[in-house]
This record gives structure tokens, C-alpha cells and sequence, in this order.
């Protein structure tokens, strides 16, 4: 886990967090190794063409690092022979283009971590990094949020965010939580791990769709495949259609219906959303199949420079807190809020991953008291614009050890409806 900053007490400390806004990566010269039966080609500056091109042939930015060393112990043993690009470390590994002609477009290859493109000039459109495929839900909230943007497919939640970090992508759009499903927590772990800021959010209705492929009838299903989030929301529609198949994790909706396609399983069906069904010819043989037609996740959109706060629309500020002593003081942190009457939209405890268990001496008895220790990750309604919400994070700060601000951001405040999103992606 990365070494954390002081709190910061006031809005001031807060607009001056942040990396040197100046930094871009330039990358001068890439050495591409081509599938397909293509020669190995070196490209210039620019990639070659257009980056037309470049986006069409690269399909997902992927990692081939171990992000989930996260108990990595110095900067120096893990990034050995890594080169450094803006002070960052990043393995040289070769890119992959899979071929985009012919008649039948092959799925897409990964790209790694270490693939860098040039920042944006000014004026030019956003890359969004967002984790899955084509198709995916990230997918629609990214454009949701960016409706002009270039997004960014990455395959695992922390290569977004180093996506952001390195400059491959100017934003990530990850989702936090789900109104059936509750957090992920894996985001809110790598919100604490890295350096990044909220400068939005988004809400995205959840809209399941049952997709085969062309002519397979539901009765000759054998298997049912999807997220296992997406499998438990549609459990009972299921049952209800007479699908008694076995049901499958897989590690996304819109993958789930990529591996169908790809493998060309008729006896195998996927949840997915009806984008996903177009991008990769698949029928829906069933749609709106979701148990509860409130479902809905949000997401959080990150940047490497916070915004600035403002006072002339509703805000919503997330923080992180800890204390030495447990939790016995997160009463007094709740009623700073309660006292200014600042409404809090989410408290969510999460393990200390440093400090895990507090061994406590026990006078009376015999042995020793253990107990868990936790971060607090809590949501607020107010700008760090305004005074009330400075004044509560500095008595916050009297209470805990550590507090950090993940971010002060609109809210998002755009009408919804359950079918909102049936055309969207998943």
C-alpha cells in the first residue's frame, strides 16, 4: 500500500494535491509484433497513420504485471529492470494488432500496461479507460459520462487506473457500487492504493438481456454464463423461463457473450446487454430479464488532477479515515457531520491492510484481546467549497490518525428510468 499523505483540513490543501499537470509522455518510437502473419513493424511517433487506425486495430489495454502484488515491499525490488516513464514504472512488452479485415472481424487481442500512446493535445477528446470488453456496462457508463470521449477497454480494474497514472488514458470511469449487489470492493481498495481524485460520478440502470447465438432455441440451452453478480440478479426470471442449466461465472457480462460468439456455442447462452448482442451477432432470445427493475450501479470517474470545488449545484464530497484506537471514535466523527447537518450518502469499513488486528492487553484477564481494525470510507453531500465541510474534516481530524479526500464532485443528478439503459452497453 502506497504511503499516505497528511489530512487535509481545508479547501485550500485540498485544490493543491495532486501530480505536476506539466508531465506528458512522448513516447518517440514503439516496436509493434503483429499477429496474423504480419512482419514485425516499427512505428514513429504518432503510430504510423491515423489513430484511427491505431484504436481500430487495438482493442483492450491489458496487464501482464502481477497487480495483485500489492504487498510489493519497495518500489525498488518490484520495478527491477522496469523502465521509467514519468517517474513511473512500466514493463516493456511487445504489443499485439489483431488483423480487422476480411469478412469476419477476429476478436481482440490484448494490449499491455506498458503500451504507451501520447497525451491529448488541447482541444483533442478525452481517453476513457474503463475494465472489460466492448459491450460491457463500464463501456456505457464511460460514455455516459464522456459522451465524446475515446474509450479505453482494459482487463482488470487496476489497469485503469495506471492507465490514468501513465498517461495512456486521461480518465477511468470503475464502478463502486450496486443497488443489489452492494460495493466493489476491490475499486474502493485501489481508490486508497492510488493517487487519483474523483471528479465525478454516474449512475447507469442495469438492463439484462438472455443472448445466443442465431437459430439456438432456450430449450436446447445447457449452461447459462455471466458475471456472478449479473447470474444472481436474473435467478428467478430464469427459473420463471424454465431454464433449469447449469449456471457459470465468468468475469464479465459483455466477455460472457464475446466467449459464445467466439467459440460458436450453440448449447451455451450468456447475460449480457443488448449492445453486446449487436457488437457480437448474437440473438436475444429474452430481454429485461433482471429479478428487480431497480437496478442500478454507480460509477465514480477519476482523473490525476482533482476540480475545483464549487457551490452552485449539489456536490458530493468522499473522504477515507483511520484511528489508532479502533472504532470507538467514529461516533464523534459522525456527529461533526450530524451537527453541521451534513447528509452522509454512504459509510462503508473496509480491513486495514497494514494494521489488520489491534492486540490489546487485557489487565484482568489472562491473554490478550484482538480486534479487527478498519478504514471508513464515507460519502458526504457538501462541496469542499463550502465552510460547514471544512470545519467538519478539521474536527474530523482531531479524531482519527489518517484522513485523506478522494475527491469533491458533481453529483449526478440526471433522471433515470429502468429502461433507460436497454440499448446501452453492460
Amino acid at each position: 500500500m502506497h504511503t499516505l499523505s497528511p489530512p487535509y483540513s481545508n479547501a485550500i490543501s485540498y485544490l493543491h494535491r495532486g501530480t505536476d499537470p506539466t508531465f506528458r509522455v512522448v513516447p518517440t518510437r514503439i516496436t509493434v509484433k503483429c499477429g496474423y502473419g504480419f512482419e514485425t513493424a516499427s512505428f514513429s511517433q504518432g503510430f504510423g497513420s491515423t489513430r484511427t487506425d491505431w484504436q481500430s486495430a487495438c482493442a483492450i489495454l491489458s496487464s501482464k504485471v502481477d497487480s495483485q502484488n500489492e504487498d510489493s515491499t519497495t518500489p525498488a525490488a518490484a520495478g527491477e529492470n522496469i523502465a521509467a516513464v514519468n517517474g513511473h514504472k512500466s514493463a516493456e512488452t511487445d504489443l499485439n494488432l489483431v488483423h480487422v479485415g476480411g469478412e469476419k472481424s477476429l476478436p481482440p487481442k490484448p494490449l499491455t500496461i506498458s503500451d504507451l500512446s501520447p497525451a491529448p493535445m488541447h482541444g483533442s477528446q478525452l481517453r476513457v479507460a474503463y475494465q472489460g470488453v466492448p459491450g460491457a456496462y463500464s463501456e456505457a457508463a464511460a460514455g455516459k459520462a464522456y459522451p465524446n470521449g475515446e474509450a479505453i477497454p482494459c482487463d482488470q480494474f487496476e489497469v485503469a487506473f495506471q492507465a490514468v497514472e501513465l498517461w495512456i488514458a486521461d480518465r477511468a470511469v470503475l464502478p463502486v457500487e450496486n443497488s443489489l449487489g452492494g460495493s466493489i470492493h476491490r475499486n474502493y481498495d485501489l481508490l486508497l492504493r492510488h493517487r487519483l481524485h474523483i471528479v465525478g460520478e454516474v449512475q447507469l440502470p442495469v438492463h439484462h438481456c438472455l443472448l445466443a447465438l442465431p437459430g439456438v432455441r432456450s430449450e436446447y440451452l445447457t449452461r447459462v454464463i455471466s458475471h456472478p453478480q449479473a447470474l444472481a440478479q436474473c435467478e428467478h426470471t430464469l427459473t420463471k423461463l424454465g431454464l433449469n442449466v447449469a449456471r457459470e461465472a465468468v468475469d464479465d457480462t459483455a466477455g460472457a457473450a464475446e466467449f459464445v460468439a467466439s467459440n460458436n456455442l450453440r448449447d451455451t447462452a450468456a447475460i449480457a446487454s443488448a449492445r453486446a448482442a449487436e457488437l457480437y451477432g448474437l440473438e436475444i432470445l429474452a430481454d429485461g430479464i433482471q429479478d428487480d427493475a431497480n437496478n442500478v450501479t454507480r460509477f465514480v470517474m477519476l482523473a490525476r488532477e482533482p476540480i475545483i470545488p464549487r457551490t452552485d449545484r449539489p456536490f458530493k464530497t468522499s473522504i477515507v479515515f483511520a484511528h489508532d484506537k479502533g472504532t470507538s471514535v467514529l461516533f464523534k466523527v459522525l456527529s461533526a457531520f450530524a451537527f453541521r447537518n451534513i447528509s452522509l450518502t454512504k459509510i462503508e469499513s473496509r480491513p486495514h491492510r497494514n494494521h489488520p488486528i489491534r492486540i490489546v492487553d487485557d489487565d484482568k484477564n489472562e491473554g490478550t484481546a484482538k480486534h479487527f481494525e478498519y478504514m471508513f470510507y464515507v460519502d458526504f453531500e457538501a462541496s469542499m467549497a463550502e465552510v460547514r465541510a471544512q470545519n467538519a474534516l478539521a474536527e474530523v481530524q482531531e479524531f482519527t490518525s489518517f484522513l485523506r479526500v478522494l475527491g469533491s464532485y458533481p453529483m449526478d443528478m440526471t433522471p433515470w428510468s429502468p429502461s433507460a439503459s436497454s440499448s446501452r452497453g453492460d
